[in-house]
């Protein structure tokens, strides 16, 4: 093998690791992406799922402690996601503002308020303000849950792959803070799910 042959071969396989750095920086970074898409996703569905249970509350189907209990938790909810909005900034990492509590307080409340005899009065009448309302709090209950989980599995998937030695020893995910699972209760209350 002469000179030329060696400095070729080496040239190509500079090329294919470098080729390869940048695909999987390029990656990580489109994941990073896809993590600070699904907190927005997530944020937004939070706040549907409180102004859902605000609407349940101010329906007039509800009695009124009840109504008082969602609406204090529906309105917690809200205030805390304006006072505590999601970080959306890849240096700072995303998270959750500590709004796992307030979250699942909201579930709570809700389990609570709706135990199978007050669904089933609220159902009764399909038109009514409340039977309404209580569509929009399953649904937006439902599309909490997916949110969530869609979330949790892009967190997962990027610290699958920045664990890699490769991405860490060329240090790939530059300052990006690594990103957290959020964990709270958002399940539906069993009546609903019927």
């Amino acid at each position: 093998m002469d000179v030329l042959q060696v400095t070729t071969m080496i040239a190509l396989v500079l090329l294919a690791v470098a080729w390869y750095l940048s695909y999987s920086a390029s990656r990580l970074d489109r994941l990073h992406a896809k993590v600070e898409g699904a907190v927005s996703a997530l944020d937004a569905q939070l706040v549907r799922r409180a102004e859902a249970t605000l609407e349940l509350a101010t329906s007039g189907s509800m009695d009124p402690a009840t109504s008082l209990l969602l609406g204090d938790a529906a309105s917690e909810a809200l205030e805390r996601h304006t006072h505590h909005p999601l970080s959306h900034d890849l240096l700072d990492g995303q998270t959750f503002a500590g709004r796992e509590g307030t979250e699942t307080d909201l579930t709570e409340t809700l389990r609570a308020a709706l135990p199978e005899e007050a669904v089933t009065a609220l159902r009764r009448d399909p038109g009514s303000p409340g039977a309404v309302a209580l569509g929009r709090v399953e649904a937006s209950a439902l599309r909490v849950q997916l949110a969530r989980r869609f979330h949790n599995d892009a967190v997962r998937e990027v610290r699958r792959v920045r664990a890699k030695g490769v991405v860490r020893l060329f240090r790939l995910a530059g300052h990006a803070a690594l990103p957290q699972v959020v964990d709270f209760d958002d399940d539906l209350p069993p009546a609903v799910v019927d």
